[in-house]
């Protein structure tokens, strides 16, 4: 017999089983704790190798937005961490179209390359997942 581990399946890692999470941003990044909260979690669960996905709607979408300046407010910018995400494998970067429109923000304005689904396409994602955070 071999003394190495046995090889895990695919849906598998050295640490367990692999999730798909899907972590939906709805809140704006500051006055609340939600938005860093939710990027602390989104860091944590890609730092374990689980298959996660972003989604920014509503306010949500100002949490990518370039040019941020809260410390007029006293507050922290951390805007730019969400730039790290790709250094966690963070790639699934999504947002609604209807949310960005509604706010006059094109791709341009934001941080980090995202792709644009419209309502529709955002839940078929959702249902895709097999676990759904909402902050």
């Amino acid at each position: 017999m071999s003394d190495l581990p046995p090889i895990p399946p695919d849906d598998e890692d050295e640490f367990g089983v692999v999730k798909k999470f899907c972590y939906v941003n709805r809140k704006a990044p500051y006055g609340t704790v939600y938005a860093l909260e939710s990027l602390e979690m989104v860091l944590i669960a890609a730092a374990f190798d689980q298959d996660v996905s972003v989604v920014f709607m509503d306010d949500g979408v100002y949490q990518i937005k370039s040019e941020q300046a809260p410390e007029a407010a006293g507050m922290k910018n951390f805007s730019k961490t969400y730039r790290a995400l790709e250094g966690y494998d963070v790639e699934k970067l999504y947002v609604s179209k209807e949310s960005m429109e509604e706010r006059g923000l094109t791709t341009d304005d934001f941080l980090v390359d995202v792709e644009v689904l419209d309502h529709a396409a955002l839940s078929a994602l959702m249902a895709e997942q097999e676990v759904v955070i909402t902050s």
